[in-house]
């Protein structure tokens, strides 16, 4: 019975070093960076619809558009190895708090 066990332990043990080790997060990050700055595109398209039709931007978009850039960057600085943090969601969103804070250092 204890001979049943063993593989259960040694699976969850390769997904742990799997999951500790800096390969996977990088293919994981290359991902979500495609994915954000899929958005942003979008993001692009909007403003310049909503400039078209009301003569302004959205200032909702504008902020998400802020945010995912500084998403982006975070993604960016840990796949280039300029940082070991990683980012969100291991650290926390990107925020106009944050912004302030980062500008004091």
């Amino acid at each position: 019975m204890d001979m049943m066990l063993l593989p259960g332990k040694r699976m969850k043990e390769e997904v742990k070093q799997r999951l500790q080790r800096t390969e996977t997060w990088v293919q994981g990050f290359v991902f979500v960076s495609g994915v954000v700055e899929s958005l942003i595109i979008m993001i692009m398209f909007f403003q310049y619809v909503s400039i078209l039709v009301t003569g302004k931007t959205n200032t909702h978009l504008l902020r998400l558009g802020k945010y995912l850039a500084a998403y982006v960057y975070q993604i960016v600085l840990y796949l280039t190895f300029n940082t070991v943090q990683r980012p969100f969601p291991f650290t926390i969103w990107p925020s106009e708090n944050n912004e302030k804070e980062g500008s004091k250092t």
